[in-house]
């Protein structure tokens, strides 16, 4: 995968996550807290300074309420 596609998937992902963290009505730090993880890194996800793992897209998902495979869907 070269380096401009990897840079364009991250920018869909951490929109899609501030989308979805957004329609949860929740700040980054509610986010967080739910999800087990700090505020400063899920604002580093939604800028798309992060990339994230698989075990923690699924701690995400959970505390959004959805399915990990619908943060993936652009």
């Amino acid at each position: 995968m070269c380096v401009g596609m990897s840079q364009a998937i991250l920018k869909k992902f951490s929109q899609k996550l501030r989308k979805e963290r957004l329609r949860c009505n929740l700040s980054q730090e509610t986010l967080a807290q739910k999800a087990k993880l700090s505020r400063n890194f899920i604002g580093m996800l939604e800028r798309g300074e992060r990339n994230v793992t698989i075990s923690t897209l699924e701690d995400i998902a959970q505390a959004l309420k959805v399915e990990p495979w619908e943060l993936l869907r652009f």
